[in-house]
């Protein structure tokens, strides 16, 4: 499939079929620790991208066959899903038609747009990053489109927020050394008060980062930005700097090495998911002599980070 991929599980959305609206990489930011590596299309201008029927019919044809549960259809996929102009026409077709809950995944940094407020009316919940308290420290991780403010950026999430029938959280990605300070995290907690989210999700890079200097936070500042993040009445925190468990659905694809292919350029898969993914076909394939072939062909990345084995679609570009 081009546009769908999944279900693969998700920390936040359980078995999650996910929708990628755009080209790959286009995006308004280019974060340091971006797990689809560089931005390669820096753009802040909305775009048709894709026929919204074909996406539309993928998402029917995944959801109706999937051998997994899908609890959510969500749009993410490979760059921001914001960027795409028919995404208000997709988030509603494609919950009338598959009757499943649909997220949105965003970096948030379009919201301060009516008409992409406008277009997020329909899901039923949208995650949007904030990372930063400072405009510092905001172009240094995010490092995003020249036309973009923080200012603007939170009060657009404020001014949704304020609209939005549906459940609005915020994730922040720690990096440590760079947004893990008392002075910044408490400038980061002034904005999303402002903001008033029903939730709160603290994270950190578990996967090969855009940048090879970008560390996981460490236990000081996670137990930092908890005990000040987690200051609100009536807003819950809660922790997603674990692995996510669970199985990926590769009955869309011909064999173990399109469906690698494919997955690993939206999701980088640990060693064991690559394995399962590969097993799923047949119990007798050899899965290490797959990996080996794929990687020598130049059409997977093999990566160490954090303790951890990676396998990246060849399209990914890093430090």
């Amino acid at each position: 499939m081009k546009y769908v991929y999944g279900p693969v599980p998700s920390r936040r959305f359980g078995s999650s079929l996910g929708v990628n609206p755009v080209l790959f990489k286009t995006c308004s930011y280019s974060c340091v620790y971006c797990q689809l590596g560089w931005t390669q299309h820096m753009t802040a201008v909305r775009s048709s991208f894709f026929p919204p029927e074909d996406i539309l019919a993928e998402i029917e044809e995944a959801a109706n066959n999937s051998r997994l549960p899908v609890d959510y259809i969500t749009f993410v996929g490979e760059g921001e899903p914001t960027l795409n102009s028919d995404l208000g026409f997709l988030i509603r077709e494609a919950g009338e038609r598959t009757k499943r809950p649909v997220a949105v995944i965003t970096n948030g940094s379009l919201l301060w747009r009516e008409d992409v407020r406008q277009d997020l009316m329909n899901a039923d919940v949208v995650s949007a990053e904030l990372d930063a308290g400072t405009d510092g420290v905001f172009r240094e991780i995010n490092r995003p489109h020249p036309s973009l403010s923080l200012d603007e950026i939170v009060g657009g999430i404020a001014e949704f927020r304020r609209e939005f029938e549906g459940r609005l959280w915020i994730q922040v990605m720690l990096v440590e050394g760079r947004n893990c300070s008392e002075e910044e995290l408490l400038a980061l907690r002034d904005r999303i008060e402002v903001i008033k989210p029903e939730r709160v999700y603290i994270d950190t890079p578990i996967r090969p980062p855009a940048e090879g200097w970008v560390k996981p936070a460490g236990p000081e500042c996670l137990v930092r930005a908890h005990d000040i993040l987690s200051d609100f009445v009536g807003i819950e925190s809660m922790d997603i700097t674990s692995p996510e468990t669970g199985l990926f659905d590769s009955s869309a694809f011909s064999g173990p090495e399109e469906a690698l292919i494919s997955l690993s350029k939206r999701h980088p898969l640990r060693e064991e998911q690559a394995v399962q993914i590969i097993s799923s076909f047949s119990d007798e394939i050899d899965s290490a002599a797959i990996l080996t072939a794929l990687v020598s062909a130049r059409k997977l990345g093999c990566v160490e980070y954090n303790g951890r084995t990676y396998y990246i679609s060849s399209e990914i570009r890093r430090a």
